[in-house]
């Protein structure tokens, strides 16, 4: 039986256009106006900032990466301005911070003043804030319904063994509340050793909390990069023999995972509740399922590129262009009914 021969439908043509004859070649495609995407980072050669740098050439749009350290932010009547070694930041569409624990109060300052400048920022400041007190974070994790290790901040010298019997007894983690990359995270097998580090720590006037130890895990976590309403990758992290903290920066090993639906919905959940675009979240493998451990507003993704082969980079510049787009919308539609 011969084929059948199917006949394709004109589109229609609009009232008063005229239909273009047969042969003419189809108009091209309007080229995507070039974007300016700006990167708050320290230095260029990072591995983070160079990959996001080529990942915004790529498709066509212009890279700038200023120090945050040399942002000057100006305020006097009227709009806020910044300058940058002495030249006036102008024409930037979105802005990616890539801040480190070290600077975050000045870092926390120059994000929100390019807010004031009405630039969309990729991680508003409020969030970048929250993420950055563990407590704070855990505090609004807790109240959403999401899963944790059970988690103390006190300053009790007196009552420390209530204190380990509220998480669970020993052995206990103790954890600074500002650490990051696994630094200021401890572990204490006995009492005297759980009095020993608060008391130093309490000295110095650092704040601490006593979290679960989660046997379960055995020096094993799971990294969920969230982008969006979208987890781009993940992988399982595990700690180096001897060490009982899994990061990549002590020695840990990572390997890329497909993740169960429920530890996928509980790191974008994660994320929407503390307010985050982009957002690295640190989960515990629990008999009953994910155990929200920690989440990162500057997450560093060599590792995980490595371990998924997955375009992180890329990943992350699609959104901030989307999201300069429709945040842009929202400030001139803003900007409009104040007028």
């Amino acid at each position: 039986m011969p084929p059948r021969k199917v006949q394709s439908k004109k589109a229609p043509v609009p009232p008063g256009a005229q239909a273009p004859e047969r042969g003419d070649a189809p108009r091209p495609k309007r080229p995507r106006a070039k974007k300016t995407v700006a990167i708050l980072s320290r230095k260029r050669s990072l591995y983070s900032t160079r990959r996001l740098v080529e990942a915004i050439k790529a498709r066509g749009h212009r890279a700038l990466v200023f120090d945050t350290l040399r942002c000057c932010l100006l305020l006097a009547r009227g709009k806020p301005r910044m300058t940058y070694r002495g030249a006036e930041v102008k024409g930037v569409d979105v802005v990616i911070p890539r801040i480190g624990a070290s600077i975050t109060a000045y870092g926390l300052a120059v994000v929100n003043h390019f807010e004031m400048m009405d630039v969309p920022v990729l991680n508003p400041p409020t969030a970048i804030a929250r993420s950055r007190d563990k407590l704070r974070a855990l505090q609004f994790l807790a109240r959403a319904g999401l899963d944790m290790p059970r988690t103390v901040m006190a300053h009790d010298r007196g009552n420390v063994r209530k204190l380990v019997q509220e998480v669970g007894g020993l052995p206990v983690i103790i954890k600074l509340i500002k650490g990051t990359q696994g630094v200021g995270v401890m572990i204490a097998h006995t009492l005297p050793e759980v009095q020993t580090i608060l008391d130093t720590f309490w000295d110095l006037g650092q704040e601490i909390v006593l979290q679960e130890f989660v046997a379960e895990s055995e020096g094993r976590d799971v990294r969920a990069l969230v982008v969006g309403d979208t987890v781009v990758g993940a992988m399982r992290r595990k700690a180096k023999k001897g060490e009982f903290r899994s990061n990549i920066h002590r020695g840990g090993e990572g390997r890329a995972i497909t993740l169960p639906p429920a530890y996928v919905e509980a790191a974008v959940k994660a994320a929407r509740i503390i307010g985050l675009e982009v957002a690295g979240v640190d989960m515990l493998e629990g008999r009953e399922g994910p155990r929200l451990m920690e989440i990162n507003s500057s997450p560093g993704f060599e590792g995980l590129e490595g371990a998924t082969g997955q375009d992180i980079a890329g990943h992350i510049v699609e959104h901030a262009l989307v999201y300069a787009g429709t945040r842009g919308s929202a400030l001139v539609a803003r900007a409009g009914r104040a007028s």
